[in-house]
């Protein structure tokens, strides 16, 4: 069995003890998905590929701080990410596959409050769109 890089073991467990520390491990409901982009001021990762937007992404709908940054392209907007890495990232899709995979990345990374959202992003999109009315 090959060892892995004790750097990326450190890594990999320091994402787990932070991610034990927070409620339902990371995963938030709409309310609390909200609350962390307008009260926290949340970084939004919109990542659902391309074939599953319907209508408008979160960056079109001026969702705050918000990126589009599909899951099959997200090694591409690495750029676009905080220099702070306790600065609190939201990270969304359809059903959290994909999001929870972007959290797993950005963990990696060496980001701290990374969350997902436990719910679809088209209602938060409709969430956002009915507030700002």
């Amino acid at each position: 069995m090959a060892t892995l890089d004790q750097n990326v073991v450190e890594r990999i467990e320091a994402a787990i003890k932070l991610d034990k520390e927070k409620a339902e491990m990371g995963n938030v409901d709409m309310e609390k998905g909200i609350e962390l982009i307008r009260d926290v001021g949340a970084v939004l990762l919109d990542v659902r590929p391309p074939a599953k937007v319907k209508g408008e992404n979160a960056e079109e709908a001026d969702i705050p701080d918000a990126y589009y940054t599909p899951y099959p392209e997200f090694a591409n907007y690495l750029d676009i990410l905080p220099q702070d890495k306790t600065a609190p990232i939201l990270v969304a899709c359809l059903k959290g596959w994909f999001a929870n995979r972007v959290m797993g990345y950005l963990e990696a990374l060496g980001y701290e409050n990374v969350y997902v959202l436990a719910a679809n992003i088209e209602d938060l999109i409709a969430a956002h769109k009915a507030h700002t009315k």
